[in-house]
């Protein structure tokens, strides 16, 4: 098990071995959902779109528009 602290702003760090695991990186996006007792934290990445997207009937389309805003991002952040 591994841990983590919770800073007095509600920030915590994500392991680095983790981090590498889950091939985050800076500026990753993540999915924060509470499931009773639980907190998952999922990282929105290439590879989780393209896990969900048989998920609904866009045929596609909807991975590929969250990829391009994600893209949007990206180019804003600089």
């Amino acid at each position: 098990m591994t841990t983590a602290i919770l800073t007095t702003k509600g920030q915590i760090v994500i392991p680095s071995a983790i981090r590498k695991r889950m091939n985050m990186k800076k500026g990753t996006k993540l999915c924060i959902e509470e499931m009773g007792d639980k907190i998952i934290i999922k990282p929105l990445t290439r590879g989780y779109f393209e896990k969900i997207a048989g998920v609904l009937s866009t045929k596609g389309k909807l991975t590929a528009e969250l990829l391009k805003e994600r893209s949007k991002d990206k180019e804003r952040e600089g």
